[in-house]
Order: C-alpha cells, then sequence, then structure tokens
C-alpha cells in the first residue's frame, strides 16, 4: 500500500523563500518512494512524500521549522493511495 504524508506550513509574511530553503534542507532518517515540494500564496509551502507502508504504520515526518519562521502551527496529513483514474 503507498502512503501520502502532506506537511504544510506558512512563513512570516515576507520569509517564504526562507521557510522553503528550510524545507529542502531537512532530510528524513529513511528515504521515501517519492518528495515533491511546492510552494503557493501567502509564503506557504507543501511537501509531499510518498511511502511503501501501512495505513497506521509510523514514518518518518518533517519536523516543526525554527521558532519566529512560520506564522502558525505546521499542518500535517496522511493519505492511502487509491491509484490513479
Amino acid at each position: 500500500m503507498t502512503v501520502a504524508l502532506m506537511w504544510e506550513a506558512r512563513a512570516i509574511e515576507g520569509r517564504g523563500e526562507e521557510l522553503l530553503g528550510w524545507a529542502r534542507e531537512q532530510g528524513l532518517p529513511r528515504e521515501p518512494l517519492r518528495r515533491e515540494t511546492f510552494r503557493a500564496a501567502q509564503d506557504r509551502v507543501l511537501v509531499v512524500t510518498w511511502w511503501d507502508a501501512g495505513p497506521h504504520e509510523p514514518l518518518p515526518e518533517l519536523p516543526e521549522p525554527p521558532h519566529g519562521l512560520v506564522s502558525r502551527a505546521v499542518h500535517r496529513w496522511r493519505f492511502e493511495s487509491l491509484g490513479t483514474e
């Protein structure tokens, strides 16, 4: 089964590039099947990782960004892939 973990954070206004750079530098203790990074309006950064894992299996996630870099708590979601259509 494939599980996707989504990590989304919103930087303090004007610090989006810094948050993006920080997110890209974060390693994980093991390699996912795939990792993709996105940016959006309002200095938001999204990182999606795909894993070959069970729905409740513990998986490595990106940590919280440094204090003072984000404007709110990080949002995290876990999805089970249903395949492509």
